[in-house]
């Protein structure tokens, strides 16, 4: 069976889509999070103040893993970078598992299992 013409192939499609799409929202959010703290952004602006509210969530888990850098106003927020690149991880994992379902031929699955008994 030609595992590009599997029933299974098009809804992996679809979830690691999916799971890129909410990876791409939180990391711009971040972004703007972290931008806003570097720029000294005014706390109780309207739109900073909506961006750390809904970055909160994500940022929360890693808040005292490092101290905040802070010159003037200016805060280099290490914790939202670390966040980052945990949700980054995180998305490669779940995108690795999910094409764990997918369906593969013996003869390919042959030649992965190979090339993995080479690493």
């Amino acid at each position: 069976m030609d595992s590009s013409n599997s029933p299974s192939t098009k809804p992996l499609y679809r979830g690691t889509q999916i799971v890129w799409y909410i990876l791409g929202i939180i990391e711009v959010l971040l972004a703007f999070r972290f931008v806003l703290k570097i720029l000294g952004a005014n706390p109780v602006a309207g739109f900073t103040a909506f961006i750390y509210g809904v970055t909160y969530i994500f940022a929360a888990p890693f808040t005292y893993v490092f101290h905040v850098s802070q010159v003037e106003g200016s805060i280099f927020e290490w914790t939202t970078l670390l966040a980052m690149f945990v949700y980054w991880a995180l998305a490669i994992g779940i995108i690795k598992l999910l094409l764990i379902g997918k369906t593969v031929s013996t003869p390919e699955a042959a030649v992965k299992l190979n090339d993995q008994d080479k690493k």
